[in-house]
């Protein structure tokens, strides 16, 4: 196997474990909260949320290439792959991620999954860091 290849199939599983916590993210904070556990308000782990879906909506509206699906095809581009070829690990990691619709369809969803984490903020807001707080 090639050295390109295992980092396309990395750079696969990163994506994937990108978009599992902005997806997963949104239900672990309302079970969280439900239950009383203070990572659900942890003004960093919800911050670091925002910024990520942030990020992908930004991208979507401005019709940027993902940078993590750009390395990817370059590197399988080096290991003389096709884009859709890949280790069995990375072609179902892909697939798992990677979801058939019109680029408007999908802005329309980046757009709506970061609003629905904007109205968490407000609907179960971070404790404010101890730097951020009065004395």
């Amino acid at each position: 196997m090639s050295l390109y290849r295992l980092l396309a199939d990395l750079i696969v599983v990163i994506h994937a474990g990108y978009v599992g916590f902005v997806v997963l993210g949104v239900p672990a904070i309302l079970f969280g909260a439900w239950r009383g556990y203070g990572w659900a308000r942890n003004f960093w782990f919800r911050g670091v949320h925002l910024l990520m879906i942030g990020v992908v909506a930004l991208e979507s509206i401005f019709g940027i290439l993902c940078p993590l699906t750009e390395w990817e095809d370059q590197l399988r581009a080096s290991a003389g792959q096709d884009v859709e070829e890949g280790s069995f690990i990375g072609r179902w990691t892909h697939e798992l991620i990677f979801v058939d619709l019109s680029p408007g369809v999908l802005t329309a969803c980046y757009c709506l999954f970061a609003a629905v984490v904007i109205g968490l903020l407000f609907l179960i807001p971070p404790r404010r860091p101890a730097f951020l707080k009065r004395r």
